[in-house]
């Protein structure tokens, strides 16, 4: 079984690309940060993202998900985020790494639970707000590059999704899928898709085990947003 993991900016179309990918007969995994936001708001806890316990949440959520991928019958499953997203959550507002996501990051890393390309949504050039995404495109963006150091950082290799129609974003990840298991899919010409190994022929990114953020990432970002460790907190979600 191979699992693969879609990540990139909010409001980047994530969410239309797995409901494709699904139809088309992948197994998909939901994103858990929306599941305990949407179960906090409905016992009328505005803002969970604030509290300590909301990183924990999301990381339980994400073990009982990765379980319970194991029932479901399909050879190539594509996961809604991954823990490396909840580290990159915590590093953008601001708040310390929980032992309990060090942990489940390691364990993932070690197991290589994953497969090491992750398939990267590039922006849309627009973010729409909703109940669970409350960020400006701005501050997407911000987050996007976030996202972007952190995987790497943990060693991951970036397949990059760039903006276009549904249809053709779903079928170059059905290429590339096709290129790394030398199989044979299905699906009309997509987008152009790049590999970070594309972008970066030099490149050799080191296969982190610990969750210390990726150097000067937390600097950088602070920097675009204008505010420290105590800036304002927002959830940012696909």
């Amino acid at each position: 079984m191979r699992r693969y993991i879609l990540t990139g900016a909010p409001g980047a179309g994530k969410t239309s690309i797995l409901r494709l990918l699904e139809a088309r007969g992948y197994g998909v995994i939901e994103e858990a940060a929306i599941a305990v936001i949407a179960r906090a708001h409905a016992r009328g806890e505005a803002e969970p993202w604030t509290r300590a316990s909301f990183r924990d949440e999301i990381v339980a959520l994400q073990r009982s998900s990765q379980a319970a991928a194991a029932a479901v019958a399909a050879d190539i499953q594509f996961f809604d985020r991954s823990p490396v997203c909840t580290y990159a959550l915590a590093r953008y507002l601001g708040y310390p790494v929980p032992a309990s996501l060090s942990a489940e990051i390691s364990r993932i890393t070690r197991d290589q639970f994953y497969e090491r390309h992750v398939f990267f949504i590039r922006n849309l050039g627009f973010c729409e707000p909703t109940a669970a995404r409350r960020i400006s495109f701005a501050e997407s963006l911000v987050f996007e590059r976030i996202h972007e150091d952190s995987y790497r950082g943990f060693g991951y290799q970036l397949v990059e999704i760039p903006a276009g129609g549904l249809a053709g974003r779903v079928s170059g990840i059905q290429r590339r899928i096709a290129e790394l298991t030398g199989n044979q899919l299905p699906g009309a010409p997509g987008e152009p898709v790049r590999c970070d190994s594309e972008r970066h022929p030099t490149r050799s990114a080191p296969h982190r085990t610990g969750c210390s953020a990726p150097p000067g990432a937390v600097e950088r970002d602070e920097a675009v947003r204008g505010t420290g460790p105590d800036g304002p907190a927002m959830t940012p979600s696909p």
